[in-house]
C-alpha cells in the first residue's frame, strides 16, 4: 500500500494505525469477516478510538479505498493543456492510473468490494460510487479537448472517458480482480498504455 509521510500528531498516528490494521483485516477476512473489534485489537487502540475516527465499518472501508486512490496522484487536478499533444497528455494520465492498478492492496480491496456487490449491493454501490467521483478528471479533460476542437463531439465526455478507462482496466484491473492474475509488468504496462491511447485517439481525435 502506498504510504505518505508519517504523521506527527498522536490522533493522526492512531488513525494511520487503524487504516493499516483495517487493510490487513479486510484483505485476510473480507468485509463480512472483519469486525471493528478485530481492527481495534490489530491497531492496538480501543474500540472507542476506532469509532472516534470512523463511524462505521462501511466508512472505514471506503476511507481505505479513497486513501489508495489519493496516493496514486492521478491526473485529477491536471488541466487540459491546449499547447501539448493529446497523446502526450493521455499517456501521462494512463501512466498514473496504472500505478494505482498495480498496487496489490488496491486490487485486493477492490476484490473485497466486488464481493460485496453480491452480498450487499446497495452498500457496495455506495462505496464504488464515491470512488467513481475520483475519475471525473479524465471526463473534464475530454470535455475541454472537445471544446477546443481537438476531439470529436459525437460522444458525451463521460462516455468517452469510460471507453478509454475500460480498455485499460480490461488488461490491468479485471483479470487481476476476477481471475487472480498478477499485476502487469512494467513492459506490459507500457504496451497497454500506448495501445489504449493510440486506439482511443484513432477514433476520437480530429484530424488537423
Amino acid at each position: 500500500m502506498t504510504t505518505s509521510p508519517r504523521p506527527t500528531r498522536l490522533t493522526d498516528r492512531k488513525r494511520e494505525a487503524i487504516l493499516r490494521a483495517a487493510v490487513a483485516e479486510f484483505r485476510e477476512f473480507g468485509f463480512a469477516g472483519t469486525s471493528m473489534d478485530r481492527i481495534a485489537a490489530t491497531a492496538e487502540v480501543s474500540k472507542r478510538t476506532v469509532y472516534n475516527h470512523f463511524s462505521s465499518k462501511d466508512e472505514l472501508f471506503t476511507a481505505i479505498l479513497w486513501q489508495l486512490w489519493e496516493a496514486s496522484r492521478s491526473l485529477e487536478s491536471a488541466a487540459y493543456d491546449p499547447a501539448r499533444p493529446l497523446r502526450e497528455q493521455l499517456l501521462a494520465f494512463i501512466e498514473q492510473k496504472l500505478r494505482l492498478l498495480s498496487d496489490a492492496s488496491f486490487i485486493d480491496l477492490s476484490r473485497v468490494a466486488m464481493a460485496e456487490l453480491v452480498h450487499a449491493p446497495e452498500r457496495a454501490r455506495t462505496m464504488m460510487g464515491r470512488l467513481a467521483e475520483k475519475e471525473e478528471g479524465l471526463t473534464t479533460w475530454i470535455r475541454a479537448a472537445q471544446a477546443d476542437g481537438r476531439l470529436h463531439t459525437n460522444i458525451a465526455p463521460a462516455d468517452a472517458a469510460h471507453q478509454l478507462q475500460g480498455m485499460v482496466k480490461a488488461f490491468a484491473f479485471w483479470p487481476q480482480v476476477a481471475m487472480g492474475q498478477p499485476p502487469l509488468s512494467d513492459n506490459a504496462q507500457q504496451q497497454v498504455m500506448h495501445d489504449c491511447v493510440d486506439m482511443f485517439l484513432a477514433v476520437r481525435a480530429r484530424r488537423p
